[in-house]
């Protein structure tokens, strides 16, 4: 199918396909006219993709973790893990700074309505 075909089957736009294929996450074969072809495995893939990004995953750890589902095995299920694992430490962290930062900006809000209540009595 072509790049058109397979962007409506799934939902996701030929930018994305592109930039899919451009980051080594998707695979096509060319026509005799340089056209992109797929077949039907990859309507399976992009929706794990999807899956993927939709989890919060980037584009350089899904490459990381297709290995597991292309060829499955112990070692390969272990790596996934593995990587799972450390972006979701990563997101606790990212989540732990971002109400750091909230907290931070609550502070300041509660700074400036006091500073108001004190102009509105002057």
């Amino acid at each position: 199918m072509r790049i058109g075909e397979l962007a409506a089957r799934t939902g996701v736009s030929v930018r994305s396909l592109r930039y899919y294929e451009e980051q080594g996450l998707l695979t096509s074969a060319r026509s005799p006219r340089g056209h992109r072809r797929y077949d039907e495995v990859q309507v399976e893939r992009i929706r794990l993709i999807q899956q993927l990004f939709s989890a919060g995953l980037s584009s350089r750890t899904i490459v990381d973790l297709l290995p597991c589902v292309e060829s499955p095995s112990a070692d390969a299920s272990e790596a996934a893990l593995k990587r799972m694992s450390q972006e979701r430490d990563r997101l606790d962290q990212h989540i732990e700074d971002l109400i750091k930062t909230r907290a931070a900006l609550d502070d300041l809000i509660a700074a400036n309505r006091a500073h108001r209540r004190e102009l509105a009595r002057a």
